[in-house]
């Protein structure tokens, strides 16, 4: 069959007055051809050959009867085949089942909805920035949300460790108000440290007590079963698409403050499923009273060593101490924007947080250093007096001395 092309250029040459001998001689196409498609209007029809039979003919009612049970994979259906006479190949049963094969598809789930203060979902997420270098760089942001009114939480971190995690928890329910019954997460590495033989979490241990102390019990969402706790799963979605493109910002203390900030609108907000404002539902939510500071005081601490030079590095930042507290053992925490040092139960040293890579001084903390050599104890040692204060003795009182020994 011609194309359209050809056919177009058959009726221009023949509207120029040439006969049917010179078109067919110049467009090298047959006299029989050139005035077949000169008689056409348009093109003319294709004629349809008869189809050829298949080898698969015979067996396309049984294939059918094999995909009603479910068995799309051609390697199956070839093999069942063949055991009904079938002699053809395996890619003519493939071609067969492509069109019939149904679409990959998740499982329907169906929606959970949790009671007023029930629970709480809790991820990680890890955000992309670029600085002023034009360099990517990476930062987790902790995301929780509560199952019923949907109020949201989130702050960025340097780390997503398990110090960093109780941290941003104890943020997150203090500005809800209270504790949920219970937290869903995910097998985070942050809290959970392996399944055990009876498929029961080993939680760590200090989150274990953590949770102990909260009152709240954790949980842990199904093996590839995201949609399980897809409140927090759209949430952390929503900051990386809504929250940061475009945002510019300082450190991270400024993107904290802008996340506040972003939270408090976002929870004023007409929810899209709930159709309620989550702060307006947030009273309904019922949370249990929060511990007391002192309860909470053990999972604030992270502990640290002194450098030599008298500075406690936290969070990449390095703060200084007395240096008289020197290789000592210390224990740090952040709380309401200060960087708290504590050595044998005392605060020795407070900073105001720095959120870049810096160095703080203490006022005053090399003091003293220089008179007492870099030595924060005295050390042991002789001490030597003037001459006349030695008392001399004669000789003869040696000798009487020994003449009584005797």
């Amino acid at each position: 069959m011609l194309g359209s092309g050809l056919v177009i250029s058959l009726h221009e040459l023949r509207a120029m007055g040439k006969s049917i001998r010179q078109i067919a001689r110049e467009t090298n196409v047959s006299r029989n051809t050139v005035r077949k498609y000169l008689r056409a209007e348009g093109l003319p029809e294709r004629k349809k050959r008869p189809k050829r039979g298949s080898k698969l003919d015979p067996f396309k009612t049984a294939l059918h009867q094999l995909m009603a049970d479910g068995i799309y994979m051609a390697e199956v259906l070839w093999e069942r085949i063949r055991q009904q006479g079938y002699s053809g190949g395996k890619t003519l049963v493939k071609d067969y089942v492509k069109p019939h094969r149904p679409p990959r598809q998740a499982p329907a789930v169906q929606r959970y909805e949790t009671k007023p203060g029930d629970q709480a979902q809790v991820d990680w997420g890890i955000a992309d920035y670029v600085d002023e270098r034009g360099e990517f760089h990476k930062v987790p942001v902790f995301v929780m949300t509560l199952g019923y009114s949907r109020a949201m939480y989130i702050e960025f971190a340097r780390r997503c460790d398990i110090r960093s995690f109780l941290r941003c928890f104890l943020n997150a329910i203090e500005s809800f108000g209270g504790v949920p019954n219970v937290m869903l997460t995910d097998r985070m590495k942050t809290v959970i440290l392996g399944i055990g033989d009876d498929r029961k979490p080993r939680w760590h241990p200090l989150f274990a007590d953590f949770a102990a102390t909260l009152g709240i019990v954790p949980k842990v969402c199904r093996v590839r079963r995201p949609q399980t706790k897809g409140k927090v799963e759209r949430a952390v979605r929503f900051v990386k698409e809504n929250f940061l493109p475009g945002r510019t910002f300082v450190d991270l203390g400024d993107l904290n403050a802008q996340a506040r900030t972003w939270c408090d609108e976002k929870n004023r907000r007409v929810h899209g499923t709930t159709g309620e404002r989550p702060v307006d539902r947030l009273p309904q939510e019922e949370l249990k009273p929060l511990p007391s500071e002192e309860a909470l005081c053990p999972f604030r601490f992270e502990s640290r060593k002194v450098s030599p030079d008298g500075f406690v590095s936290y969070d990449g930042v390095r703060y200084g101490v007395p240096w008289v507290y020197s290789r000592r053992e210390a224990m740090v925490r952040l709380l309401h924007g200060q960087v708290e040092i504590w050595i044998d139960g005392v605060v020795v040293a407070r900073h105001e947080q720095v959120h870049r890579r810096a160095v703080v001084r203490l006022p005053g903390q090399y003091e003293g250093l220089k008179a007492a050599q870099g030595y924060a104890f005295p050390r042991p040692a002789a001490r030597k007096i003037p001459a006349e204060q030695v008392e001399t003795r004669s000789l003869e009182l040696y000798d009487r001395l020994a003449e009584v020994g005797a």
